[in-house]
């Protein structure tokens, strides 16, 4: 860009206009300035120290498994799926905040499956969780 400053026809002014350039620069410079304090979202604590203590004890869930031959076990000892409620009642008064983990062969029926959930529903227990095998 060349500007005629009148005082001759040959006469070019060669400085940069910086006007510009400054401009930007400070609406940059403006908005680091918003965004800077909004990049730091981290809350630093200081955590207060305390006597080290044992963990919980681990409380191994009763496992109740259907074989393919619908034979129903509770850890691994055969009941019949009549006596299941009052096995799992049982086991209940012993242990208030009972889990159960209930495995069934894929083969078995629905149906058989279904009977030992309502007879586990019916016992009062009220955390069950039912074991597959990850996988396609």
């Amino acid at each position: 860009m060349a500007f005629n400053t009148g005082g001759g026809a040959s006469d070019v002014l060669s400085e940069i206009n910086i006007t510009p350039l400054v401009d930007v620069m400070l609406v940059l410079l403006v908005t680091f300035i918003i965004t800077a304090p909004l990049l730091n979202n981290a809350v630093h604590i200081n955590l207060p120290k305390t006597a080290v203590t044992a963990p919980p004890t681990d409380i191994k869930p009763v496992t109740v498994s259907i074989d393919g031959n619908n034979r129903v076990f509770i850890d691994k000892r055969e009941v019949a799926l009549e006596s299941v409620e009052p096995e799992l009642r049982k086991l209940l008064v012993e242990n208030s905040d009972l889990a159960l983990s209930l495995q069934a062969d894929e083969g078995v029926p629905y149906r058989s499956v279904a009977k030992v959930i309502a007879n586990i529903q019916r016992s009062g227990v009220t955390k069950l969780s039912v074991l597959t095998t990850p996988g396609g």
